[in-house]
């Protein structure tokens, strides 16, 4: 029925909206939750708040989905609502502990959680609606959800933090992904909990004989390369290039991630298929990278900005970023029309224009400006770099890849979104060190500067995703 569908459809986009709330509770409230963790005034351990969800969401997803793909959809979707909000409940107990190193394991490990719904999420959605119009609105809406979670997480966590106490905001969020748990058992169709090698055709991850095999050693291979290089960038700044432990993490992990290559054209059912990767595939996905990883230079930095900087509150901060959600509605509803109406590559043009008009304008406004004179305006153009990429690469993976490896086409866009975004946070964190070297003794201009460049660096990302 109708109304089966409408529930359907806002339990498996609540996944895309969890996942982006996840990333805005770290963020605004940072200060905050700085200083309950001993660690007020380090930069480079605040940026971990944000990076160790977005490293383990961008790592795990391509694993996940796959598993999806040979598990079920539905039973993977289900398990990771509780996953997520398991984490959660433990990352906000880490305030007794007074430990930023516990509280971003927990983070890390909340990161596994929104990885296990996210390409099942699409993959659900995928095999339940053909290629048309209705598939691309349905994707739309989900590309929609970025803006409304993440705000909203931000907003949450904010009034938690000033009025409450800060873990309540990840307490809250448990028990709203324990309740979709639940709630998912009932609405997503019993056709949809088959596993996809069953329901799809044969495949080559399917032996002749039946066996459904997994790459473990991929598996192994390529989440230990994307981790290691993912720490070191992210340890760089904090740490210096310099240090040993530095390079030789990112030695350790490039190495990893070759093996990890010559594994998988030799695998029987590799979980990056080298046939998947199309020129069309892979220059979607390098779009998808850039222009992610400039958001996450321009989301993480505008928020420093305006609370260390403007010296605005993080609920104030939070409120400025409300026209974000209407944004992205508006947005979406234009994905959707583009869609079928234009080509995909103009969508994903149109995008990428958004991710760079967006940061050219905040890396160019003074502190003493108003809030309307630009950053107002950067707020109202991101959502469009955001809602019109997210479901343009979707549509045109899920579009380009057989049914059984519907799971492995969500994974690809979900791996570049949330790993260009921490990987992107480091090589900031980088130019803004370089910069400001004064640490702990910075001036506000010195933090001013460091926090501009760092802005450049988006800027520079989003300008190569344009060309």
């Amino acid at each position: 029925s109708l109304f089966h569908e409408i529930l359907f459809i806002g339990v498996v986009i609540m996944a895309q909206f969890l996942a982006l709330a996840g990333l805005g509770q770290s963020i605004a409230p940072m200060a905050i939750i700085a200083e309950d963790l001993d660690v007020p005034g380090n930069p480079g351990q605040q940026a971990w708040f944000a990076a160790a969800y977005s490293l383990t969401v961008g790592t795990f997803i391509l694993i996940s989905g796959r598993i999806g793909d040979i598990m079920g959809h539905k039973r993977i979707f289900i398990f990771g609502f509780f996953f997520l909000g398991t984490w959660s409940a433990f990352a906000g107990f880490s305030a007794y502990t007074h430990r930023p190193v516990f509280f971003d394991v927990c983070r890390g490990f909340q990161g596994i959680g929104a990885a296990l719904l996210a390409p099942n999420a699409l993959a659900l959605l995928g095999r339940a609606y053909p290629p048309g119009i209705k598939k691309n609105i349905v994707f739309s809406l989900f590309g929609a959800m970025a803006p409304w979670g993440f705000v909203l997480g931000a907003l949450f966590a904010s009034l938690f933090a000033q009025y409450s106490w800060w873990p309540w905001a990840f307490f809250s969020y448990a028990i709203a992904a324990w309740l979709l748990a639940a709630f998912s058992l009932l609405v997503i169709p019993k056709s949809l909990a088959h596993d996809a090698q069953l329901a799809g055709s044969p495949s080559s991850s399917s032996s002749s004989s039946g066996k459904v095999h997994f790459d473990y050693t991929g598996s192994v291979l390529g989440v230990t390369g994307l981790v290691l290089v993912n720490i070191a960038f992210n340890n760089g700044p904090l740490y210096g290039w310099g240090t040993a432990h530095v390079y030789l993490v990112l030695i350790f992990g490039v190495l990893a991630l070759v093996a990890f290559g010559w594994v998988e054209t030799r695998a029987i059912s590799p979980i990056l298929p080298v046939k998947a990767m199309t020129s069309t595939v892979t220059y979607t996905m390098a779009l998808v990278g850039i222009g992610w990883g400039s958001f996450g230079i321009w989301i993480y930095y505008s928020f420093r900005f305006l609370l260390e900087l403007r010296g605005e509150s993080p609920l104030a901060v939070s409120i400025e970023y409300l026209p974000a959600m209407i944004c992205g509605l508006l947005a979406a509803g234009v994905t959707g029309f583009m869609l079928t109406h234009t080509p995909v590559a103009f969508t994903m043009m149109i995008a990428m224009v958004a991710f760079f008009l967006g940061q050219l304008i905040t890396a160019t406004q003074p502190v003493g400006q108003t809030y309307w004179a630009q950053m107002f305006v950067a707020i109202l153009i991101m959502p469009f770099g955001m809602d019109m990429s997210f479901p343009a690469a979707t549509i045109i993976l899920s579009n380009h890849m057989p049914r059984e490896h519907q799971g492995l086409a969500a994974s690809l866009v979900n791996t570049m979104v949330n790993y260009s975004i921490s990987i992107a946070l480091g090589i900031a964190g980088t130019v803004e060190v370089a910069v400001n070297r004064k640490g702990a003794d910075a001036t506000p201009d010195d933090v001013m500067m460091g926090i501009r460049c760092a802005w450049w660096s988006g800027v520079v990302l989003a300008a190569v995703g344009v060309i």
